[in-house]
């Protein structure tokens, strides 16, 4: 992977639905060509997926908090995370615990009962987000970005 490649893997993830045309002319290649360098990418599985960013609290998930979970009934945890709508995602983990869940619901209340519903699984600690300064971060940094920490280095 060339930079001309982490040029487009940087204005992809910044916005998926940019199209050839003007990806082309950010990253100085024509269309054609810059379509070719994307679909080797996305064979390659460098680019696994495209997705749309919605607003939790636009359709109305307003809590959101990280759970740790210990449990020795992982399979049917797993099961129970896969088939609950709040889990937004779920992580093994090591240490004291073993699962590091991300879960968003309708509210501090709801939140409790999704708590109720894990403790026939095992014990958990709930850890409510508060706010996200730092909400999600871009993998591929911008060429300035890259710049600034190449220097640092």
């Amino acid at each position: 992977m060339d930079h001309v490649d982490k040029q487009i893997l940087y204005y992809l993830q910044s916005q998926a639905r940019i199209s050839m045309t003007e990806l082309g002319k950010c990253v100085g290649l024509s269309q054609p060509a810059v379509t070719e360098r994307v679909r080797r990418m996305e064979e390659k599985g460098i680019i696994e997926e495209y997705r749309t960013m919605i607003s939790p609290e636009k359709i109305g998930k307003r809590a959101a908090a990280y759970i740790l979970f210990r449990t020795r009934e992982c399979h049917a945890f797993l099961d129970f995370c896969r088939s609950s709508p709040d889990v937004i995602e779920c992580h093994r983990i090591s240490g004291e615990h073993n699962y590091l869940l991300k879960v968003m619901t309708e509210s501090t209340r709801s939140l409790e009962e999704f708590g109720n519903q894990c403790d026939k699984y095992g014990t958990y600690t709930i850890l409510i987000v508060m706010s996200s300064p730092i909400d999600t971060k871009l993998l591929i940094p911008s060429l300035e970005e890259a710049s600034a920490i190449a220097e640092l280095d």
